[in-house]
């Protein structure tokens, strides 16, 4: 499963990035997190209000920082 932190890095960015590691640690679940801070590839996604959550190529949540239990669902639902 591959999870994205979409974000030029702010704090809000940094926090997302830490709640997704501990969502996928909780989860159980074969995970990468990685960030991406070049705005031409966040603005692929359609995003256009940071920090973004992408999992597996699908855009999770944008302009806000979801729970850690909020992004574990996504993840528990993404592995089926």
């Amino acid at each position: 499963m591959e999870i994205k932190v979409l974000g030029p890095g702010c704090r809000n960015c940094e926090k997302l990035e830490a709640d997704a590691k501990q969502a996928v640690k909780e989860a159980g679940a074969d995970s990468t997190v990685t960030k991406v801070t070049d705005m031409a590839e966040i603005m692929r996604y359609g995003v256009l209000s940071t920090p973004g959550l992408v999992i597996n190529g699908k855009v999770k949540s944008y302009g806000r920082l979801p729970s850690v239990k909020e992004i574990r669902a996504w993840i528990e639902d993404e592995k089926g």
